[in-house]
């Protein structure tokens, strides 16, 4: 009787050799975007260079808003059927059809029953909101260090709706970020562990990277603990709670991420892998930007790039990771976004208003 029992433990060791070997290429292939942030420098900022950019977002702000502007001229790049692109999937919606023909980011193929599950703790259609009978703008608050020492936030708070990304903080540094949040834009391994968004209007914005995502977002919109093996999934230490109602929770329609890859930045269709990632998937900062054309009339972005007037600015405005630091990332395809968005602000489609992509209000 003791040679069953012990090839059956040696089943047994073999088994748990397997799953820690899967466990570790798995974790090797998930993105690591992000490295713990130390406290910045304080930054040298030209008074002149500072004054010229807050009047040019003061000139945004009180200049004329132009109805459907940026869709509108995203569209003119976009196939037709991207007239019909929502920002957000609800409760009472059916899941279209082609999400379920590509993988997260791009849909949710494999998981419709885990998305179903999901759709029914997001709220229902009619709490859209609603038409607005003036025009309005949107800008994407981008964490890129050249937003140190500008002292935008009173500007930045002004406009009608303000999305944020990932974990960027707040407040010691509102006097250049601002306060106001309408969308917290983030994935699991990028949203704050300790809740940051002051605003009490504040809607959390939740981004499918990988099935496992699935599992937190369903966890945190019920108050629970999310499950032991979903853990291992995670390439960092993920909220257990964040502190909203349901009701405050929206789901990102993954095609606002597909119009991004496959349309806008003209990546290939996606395709399955064992594991790891093509460079096709888009930084959250530009599909922020495709989202806000469906939320706005005009849509601005700040933080994003890089200002020669200010040397030695580091990648965050929260931390001193160096520019170089994006070059170890193989997740994004950084130069191509960036051709990307100097088109798209030099066409108008897009106004940065701190010139770190285009910047048409230095001088030449």
């Amino acid at each position: 009787m003791r040679l069953p029992v012990r090839l059956a433990s040696h089943r047994c060791v073999w088994v748990v050799v397997v799953l820690v070997v899967i466990l570790g290429l798995r974790m090797v292939s998930l993105p690591r975007m992000e490295a713990e942030p130390s406290k910045p420098a304080k930054p040298t900022v030209d008074p002149a260079y500072k004054k010229l950019v807050q009047d040019h977002v003061r000139g945004v702000l009180d200049g004329e808003c132009r109805p459907g502007s940026s869709r509108r001229a995203l569209l003119s790049r976009l196939p037709a059927s991207s007239r019909d692109t929502r920002p957000f999937l609800w409760r009472d919606s059916e899941l279209p059809e082609d999400l379920l023909q590509d993988p997260p980011p791009f849909g949710f193929r494999g998981l419709q029953a885990k998305a179903q599950s999901l759709l029914q703790l997001m709220p229902a259609s009619d709490s859209a909101q609603q038409a607005p009978d003036r025009c309005r703008r949107c800008v994407v608050v981008g964490n890129g260090g050249i937003l140190r020492g500008l002292e935008l936030g009173s500007l930045l708070d002004r406009f009608d709706t303000v999305i944020r990304l990932n974990s960027a903080p707040l407040g010691e540094f509102s006097v250049d970020v601002g306060n106001r949040t309408s969308y917290r834009m983030s994935y699991p391994e990028s949203t704050p562990l300790h809740w940051l968004d002051p605003d009490p209007q504040c809607l959390f914005l939740a981004v499918v990277y990988k099935s496992e995502d699935i599992s937190w977002i369903c966890a945190m919109a019920r108050g629970l603990p999310v499950p032991l093996w979903d853990w291992l999934f995670f390439w960092k230490e993920v909220p257990d709670r964040i502190p909203l109602q349901p009701s405050r929770f929206r789901l990102l329609n993954p095609r606002v991420i597909r119009e991004v890859a496959v349309d806008l930045l003209e990546y290939p269709p996606p395709r399955p892998l064992l594991w790891g990632w093509d460079q096709n998937v888009p930084t959250l900062g530009v599909s922020a930007l495709n989202l806000a054309s469906l939320l706005c009339d005009q849509v601005s972005l700040a933080g994003f790039g890089y200002s020669p007037a200010q040397q030695g600015a580091g990648l965050h405005y929260y931390d001193q990771l160096p520019m170089s630091f994006m070059l170890t990332q193989t997740m994004h395809n950084v130069d191509r976004e960036t051709e990307l968005l100097r088109r798209l602000v030099r066409d108008g489609t897009f106004t940065d208003l701190t010139g770190g992509v285009h910047c048409s209000f230095c001088p030449s």
